[in-house]
């Protein structure tokens, strides 16, 4: 395969521009509205913007879209803020807001009605969208759109010294009320908004419209290759009549490239809102969600989200992604990198009855087996053990190999043991399995040479610390979503899994103890997991589960 070949369509663009002298160097941005918190299609975006920057030796921008003041928020910049830092893309001291601009796109505004490019409107919103027209037929001239320029000027004066309600006027672009193109249908580029805005207060009661905006904040910043998504596709024109109008010398070229779906998860905002508000979720960071925020507590790292997004591809074609090659990522990130941990979610207790009483010896395991450089640790043993209680069935079913009286079991990194009997509630539910151990087996192996065919992971009942652990399913229930046809939930109807989220209060070995906020951990059948940033405490660990061991996800041959 050749380098161009291997290169994507947006890569192919801007070689191809460097080559012909269009720019001699490549400026992205990376340009939220800080309405809400990012997610994983958000990731895609930054990944490939700051991606591209770097690859050819750029610069990156990190810009706030805050020309809507009636949904931003302090908050949502500070989060946005902390999810592109901790993904890895920095913005050096490239940080901007849109409202660092209103000044620039005022003037802009205003050169526009002195070209006799834009002129005041009293038409209400409905009243534009009647007089907008359909796709088949053309739209009607605006009553004010033979305004003089010096009426235009006057009334533009006005409505930014707040002599007009909200609503009562707006500026348009004078372009074409005929174009094929409904966005070119002379756009509304102000409107009036009597609101404090998070940036610069009071000081504004007009605001620039995004499509007007967005590309008079690129031009200013000297951005050669503004990437957007391609619901912008039908806009390029619009950008690119601003741009040529304003007469800006090296004029930002836009791009769009298709959005990322994930399968059955929530990335709408109003839904998200909706299940924070209603108690379903615990916030914005709520680990079956795939905002950044919710990523990061769950113990994603910015290498898998990186490799899911490379994985995915860039293209000009909408495609849904599946949630499950996300966990590949993440499986693949974390199983050389972390310790191996032995923690039981659903304890019963095995008692030794033939160890010695008040004895506890050190064990020694290994932390990772497929990364020798993490070494080994001492985990304590002794009389009572805490086992799954999976792990022991009185009357066991074909070819179950673990816990049953009369079979003989490896604990591991310990010794062979044998079960004798069990104890039970008064519902019948066995509480205490009895059995004997074979000293000669320390560390697992028998000098006699006997094998065993299942081996099970314990916790000192002594020294164990007591543990939440929270296992996560997809919020959405697949097989409610497929019935109905929806493959992703941005906008559609809620389809809720009520076992999304199943919490076990169970016991882990000491040296999880010391555990930190975003610690990962393999735990022994069970899958990789972190310690919840939120919730834990000194007394008691909450791990989140990050991924299961297992999935049914096949790597594409191409990868």
């Amino acid at each position: 395969m050749s380098e161009k070949e291997s290169k994507h369509f947006i890569e192919n663009i801007i070689d191809k521009d460097l080559a012909e002298g269009v720019y001699d160097t490549v400026h992205t941005r990376f340009p939220p509205e800080p309405n809400g918190y990012l997610h994983i299609g958000h990731a895609k975006s930054i990944i490939l913007n700051y991606g591209l920057a770097k690859e050819y030796g750029g610069k990156f921008n990190m810009r706030f879209d805050d020309t809507n003041p009636t949904k931003e928020k302090s908050e949502f910049v500070e989060s946005i803020k902390k999810d592109i830092a901790w993904l890895g893309a920095d913005w050096e001291d490239r940080l901007f807001f849109a409202s660092d601009y209103f000044e620039q796109m005022y003037e802009g505004a205003v050169k526009l009605i002195k070209k006799g490019k834009a002129y005041v409107s009293d038409l209400s919103a409905d009243e534009i969208r009647e007089y907008r027209g359909t796709l088949t037929e053309p739209g009607k001239d605006d009553p004010g759109r033979e305004r003089s320029i010096e009426e235009n000027l006057s009334l533009f004066v006005d409505m930014k010294n707040g002599k007009f309600a909200d609503g009562e006027k707006v500026l348009r672009a004078k372009i074409d009320m005929a174009s094929s193109n409904m966005n070119m249908r002379d756009p509304v580029i102000y409107r009036v908004a009597h609101m404090t805005h998070h940036n610069t207060g009071d000081k504004w009661c007009i605001y620039p419209m995004y499509d007007f905006a967005h590309p008079i904040e690129d031009a200013i910043e000297g951005i050669t290759h503004s990437i957007c998504t391609l619901e912008f596709e039908d806009h390029r024109p619009l950008y690119n009549w601003v741009v040529t109008e304003l007469e800006y010398p090296h004029p930002p070229k836009q791009i769009e490239f298709a959005k990322m779906y994930l399968k059955n998860v929530v990335t709408g905002k109003r839904y998200i809102k909706k299940l924070v508000e209603t108690g379903i979720v615990d916030g914005w960071d709520d680990p079956r969600l795939v905002s950044i925020a919710a990523l990061r507590r769950r113990g994603f790292t910015p290498e898998s989200i990186w490799k899911f997004v490379e994985m995915s591809g860039i293209s000009k074609a909408n495609s849904t992604a599946d949630y499950a090659a996300l966990e590949y990522c993440i499986r693949e990130d974390l199983k050389p990198a972390v310790p191996r941990m032995m923690t039981i979610l659903d304890p019963i207790k095995l008692v030794i009855d033939n160890y010695p009483e008040g004895q506890t010896e050190m064990l020694t395991g290994v932390n990772n087996p497929e990364n020798e450089d993490l070494g080994t640790r001492e985990i304590p043993f002794g009389k009572e053990l805490y086992i799954e209680r999976e792990d022991f069935m009185e009357e066991p079913v074909k070819k179950y190999f673990r816990l049953f009286p009369g079979n003989e079991v490896r604990l591991m990194y310990a010794y062979f043991v044998t079960a004798t009997s069990c104890e039970k509630d008064e519902n019948g539910n066995v509480t205490v399995v009895h059995c004997t151990y074979d000293p000669a087996t320390k560390g697992g192996d028998s000098p006699d040479g006997r094998k065993v065919k299942g081996t099970i992971h314990w916790v000192n009942a002594s020294t164990a610390v007591p543990c939440e652990v929270r296992l996560y399913e997809n919020i959405i229930d697949e097989e409610k979503a497929d019935e109905a046809g929806s493959t992703y939930d941005e906008n559609g109807d809620l389809y809720l899994n009520p076992n999304s989220l199943v919490v076990k209060n169970g016991f882990a070995e000491p040296a999880l103890k010391d555990a930190k906020a975003f610690d990962r951990f393999q735990f022994v059948r069970q899958g990789f997991f972190c310690v919840d940033y939120k919730d834990s405490t000194d007394e008691k660990k909450v791990f989140n589960r990050i991924v299961s061991l297992k999935s049914s996800f096949v790597l594409p041959k191409n990868n």
